[in-house]
């Protein structure tokens, strides 16, 4: 040979050259004339080539592999499924060594050895119960973080004497660590149990190389899945407590959104009871007020001083704390409302569980939500409780006005029997009449408001004529009519069927209706009473030409004492209008009001025709 062949075409004149040369040696061996000493150049010749030759198949075979890692390299970073990474890169590693198994051995949360992936060469999971790999050489790539490689383990003084290599009849295997930031997370493992000599440094080398990109590409699909399911997490929570929110906001019942947010509580944080109490600082306790779930050291006290060792850390801290009960934990969360502690949220875990983390942080996010709603509710208890003792107060000073009212008018009529009065004193006495009659409607009125507010107004329905209620309307105000010089206009249907209502209830909203109406309409005004029916109901509407409304004043229409100031001052309570609303309410009416400043006012309001599925209701 004249030089190194340095490429294949080089490589190609020499093996024609060595066929020539082996052709030339077999002629000279037929034909007997052999000289030793050129046949052993002829050979050596041929064997240099051989030698080149083989070298040329492993540079081949090196770039194939190397070819092969750039493939899979490229491929295991197309997906972020943990699964599917572990997969493609337990498949990718077989392919590249060839190897009979491999497995993928990852450190779990307790630091413990866990097998993720374990495939054969066929790219098939191999049964757990088939599971079968040297723990040893594992544990020695864990432990040091270097690569082992075995041409045959049975021969391998540093593992021949291992019970899985003798049982397992292992020979060729191949370790290497799997390392991210500085740290060891895993070991790549493979191995084939029939042949002998098939891995090399060479293939560690390129199996070391690898496991360094799949230990990135795992840890990103690890993150991101952790990432996923922290996000999944969330969103489900915030699902949760919309839900409760939801609840939550929908009632201003104290005892419903105080069983809402302890039934939440157990339920979320995984508590066995749950235990909600507030505090008293004026009586130096903490009252428990409710309880749900077993019972336990809180739901069998009905109070307990502030400074109670499981009570006062977390008075002091303003923060959950875990107290221990025996074996069982207690989290005690504090209930604020603007940065003051208004009770406690007591939890308490079943025996051998524990809290977590999570369980604390969601526990202190229901307190927060929860003492918003549960201190509304208060307030609204409170609330409710003062205009009920208002409204009975109310109604007790009404009652109680009616003797002295009584009397005042009774004289004052004894005077003008008594004898002769002047003039000037007969005007006294109806000044003295007047003042009482006023009074008289005034405690009508205080007094239907009070029983509409405490739920004991009384509607006595029956069959009852419109006509009549109308007629007994007209009488009461004609003389009011003619002294302001309106006019009115009565509409009234004939053979108008009789309505589902209160007679004289029903005659008190026509007249309140119509004596705001005449009260606020300058003298020589229009106003218009009808009556008409329409399907299962009877609509009575009552306009006139007053001052009318703008829509805020509208809007207040039907607050208690509340009087629009629109220039016609007129005496009242205020409350005649309330009062004419929950009437119509009360015998299934329904009322509407359209006005205008300096046009007037349209009151209409509707009841159910007698033997109607309306006025069957």
């Amino acid at each position: 040979m004249t030089g190194t062949p340095s490429s294949p075409k080089d490589i190609d004149r020499e093996l024609v050259s060595a066929q020539q040369t082996l052709s030339s040696l077999r002629a000279s061996a037929q034909t007997g004339r052999i000289d030793p000493k050129l046949v052993d150049q002829r050979l050596a010749v041929v064997e240099q080539l051989l030698n080149l030759v083989t070298e040329e198949r492993k540079l081949t075979g090196q770039q194939h592999r190397l070819a092969k890692l750039y493939e899979v390299s490229r491929v295991i970073g197309t997906s972020l499924d943990l699964q599917t990474v572990l997969d493609q890169v337990m498949d990718a590693i077989i392919a590249l060594t060839g190897a009979e198994r491999g497995f993928l051995v990852m450190l779990d949360d307790d630091g413990k050895l866990e097998v993720k992936v374990a495939r054969n060469f066929d790219q098939n999971n191999i049964e757990p119960n088939a599971v079968a790999f040297s723990r040893t050489i594992t544990n020695n790539v864990l432990a040091s973080g270097q690569p082992i490689v075995t041409l045959d383990a049975q021969d391998d003084p540093r593992f021949s004497a291992q019970q899985s290599i003798i049982t397992q009849n292992m020979r060729s295997i191949m370790a290497t660590p799997l390392r991210v930031r500085g740290q060891v997370i895993g070991v790549v493992y493979v191995d084939n149990r029939i042949k002998s000599g098939l891995f090399s440094e060479k293939d560690l080398d390129i199996l070391d190389a690898f496991a360094g990109q799949a230990a990135m590409a795992i840890d990103n699909a690890r993150l991101f899945s952790a990432t996923d399911q922290a996000l999944s997490a969330r969103v489900e929570e915030l699902t949760v407590m919309q839900r409760m929110d939801r609840q939550l906001n929908e009632t201003l019942d104290l005892a419903k959104a105080m069983a809402i947010t302890l039934e939440w509580s157990s339920k979320l944080c995984r508590a066995e009871s749950a235990t909600l109490a507030f505090l008293s600082p004026e009586d130096e306790v903490i009252q428990v007020v409710a309880h749900h779930g077993e019972p336990d050291i809180f739901a069998n006290s009905q109070e307990m001083p502030l400074d109670h060792a499981l009570i006062r850390p977390v008075l002091e801290s303003h923060q959950a704390q875990v107290q221990y009960i025996g074996e069982k934990q207690v989290l005690i969360v504090p209930a604020s409302r603007e940065r003051r502690v208004i009770g406690i949220i007591a939890l308490t875990q079943k025996q051998g569980d524990t809290f977590r983390e999570d369980d604390m942080a969601l526990a202190v996010r229901i307190a927060d939500r929860a003492a918003i709603a549960i201190e509304n509710a208060r307030l609204y208890d409170a609330v409710r409780a003062a205009n009920l003792a208002k409204s009975e107060f109310v109604g007790i000073v009404a009652h109680e006005l009616k003797g002295p009212m009584t009397s005042i008018s009774g004289y004052a009529d004894l005077m003008t029997m008594a004898g002769t009065i002047t003039e000037r004193q007969q005007g006294f006495v109806n000044t003295i009449k007047n003042a009482v009659q006023r009074m008289k409607v005034l405690v009508s009125d205080l007094n239907d408001i009070s029983r509409i507010e405490t739920g004991q107004m009384r509607v006595e329905i029956s069959d009852t004529s419109v006509l009549e209620a109308v007629n007994a309307t007209h009488e009461a105000i004609i003389l009011e009519i003619e002294k302001r010089k309106h006019h009115l206009n009565m509409d009234v249907e004939p053979d108008l069927p009789l309505v589902r209502a209160d007679k004289d209830r029903l005659s008190q909203v026509l007249l309140n209706l119509a004596s705001n109406a005449y009260k606020y309409t300058p003298d020589g005004g229009q106003i218009t009473l009808s009556a008409k029916r329409v399907g299962g109901e009877v609509l009575i509407t009552l306009s006139d030409s007053g001052v009318g409304m703008n829509p805020e004043q509208v809007a207040k229409l039907g607050t208690k004492f509340w009087r629009a100031d629109n220039g016609l001052a007129q005496p009242g309570t205020g409350l005649g209008f309330a009062i004419t609303r929950a009437l119509i309410e009360a015998m299934n009416g329904k009322l509407e009001i359209t006005s205008e400043v300096g046009k007037g006012t349209t009151i209409t309001f509707t009841l159910p025709v007698a033997g109607s599925s309306a006025g069957a209701r």
